[in-house]
This record gives C-alpha cells, structure tokens and sequence, in this order.
C-alpha cells in the first residue's frame, strides 16, 4: 500500500469525498493480490469532482488522455466522454512515477451517496484510506464480471462468510 498511502494522504487532507473501489479496495478488505492503479469513485458533485481532480493534479498526476483534467467536474464533459469515446473511467498518471495510477469513474456503478454511507476508513501506516464495503465490491465487481472480477468475488464473498464486514 506505501505506493497508495501518499494519494489517500492527500485526498483526506483536501477533504476529498471518495471511496476506494477496486484491486486496492479488495487487498484493504482482507484479500492478497496484486492490483496496478486506484480505482476511485468520487462524488460527482461539480465543487467536489473539481477537488479531487485539484488535489490529485498537485501531486503530479496528469490525465493519459489529452485533455483538460478540470473537464472531469464538468458534468456534461464526462457525459459526452461517455457517449463519444465509451469512457467509464477517467485515467491519471503521476509521469514521474509511471507505477502510481488513478482511475476514476465518470459515472456512478452505485450512487456515490450509498457507497460513501457503507464505506469504512480503514487505517493504512502513516494514513487512513476509504474503503468501499464488501457487498458494495461484490456488487460493481459482478457488474465488470471480468475473470480477475470474479476472483475477487469468491474471496470476498469467502471473507463475509468468515464473519468479515458486509457493510
């Protein structure tokens, strides 16, 4: 998680309404795996998507695309990288650490105002991280339904069984 632990860092101390939902947000849930990038859903919120976009591009991160980073806050920019481009996430790089990845969803896969009420902040060594609930991860990882989805559904589903949080 050291790779992680400075954008969680930074998008607690801007305040930044978020919620981990990927490959990070499995591994803080309990289960082993290796995971690329951070996947986050953020509130939409145009004031609220701009902090986090504001907050991310001060610590390096820039978008793999070819635009302004602030169009992400602007709803009817996201709405037409939907529409044109088939973009479900929006995708920023740190280009002095190609290792460190983000990844945002333009929509929502669950309202951001249910992900955030489930989530938990979980406590990582030098910050805390928002994690999205297991039966929220089992949920968006059933919607992917992508054979590594899959995977972490049966261990999720395994950590519930063991008694593990469902919400």
């Amino acid at each position: 998680m050291a790779l992680f632990e400075p954008i969680f860092a930074a998008l607690e101390a801007a305040h930044v309404r978020y919620v981990a939902v990927g490959g990070v947000a499995v591994v803080l849930r309990g289960h082993a795996r290796l995971t690329a990038d951070l996947d986050l859903a953020v509130d939409l919120e145009h004031e609220e998507a701009l902090s986090a976009i504001e907050t991310l591009t001060s610590i390096g991160f820039v978008p793999r695309l070819p635009v302004d980073a602030s169009g992400f806050a602007d709803a009817e920019v996201r709405r037409t990288w939907v529409e044109d481009k088939g973009m479900t996430v929006f995708s920023l790089w740190d280009p002095d650490d190609p290792t460190r990845a983000v990844d945002l969803f333009v929509v929502e896969p669950i309202a951001f105002g249910e992900l955030w009420q489930h989530s938990d902040l979980v406590d990582l060594e030098t910050t805390k991280a928002r994690v999205a609930s297991i039966s929220h991860l089992i949920a968006m990882k059933t919607i992917s339904g992508r054979p590594l989805d899959l995977d972490d559904i049966e261990a999720l589903t395994a950590i519930l069984e063991r008694g593990g949080p469902s919400d």
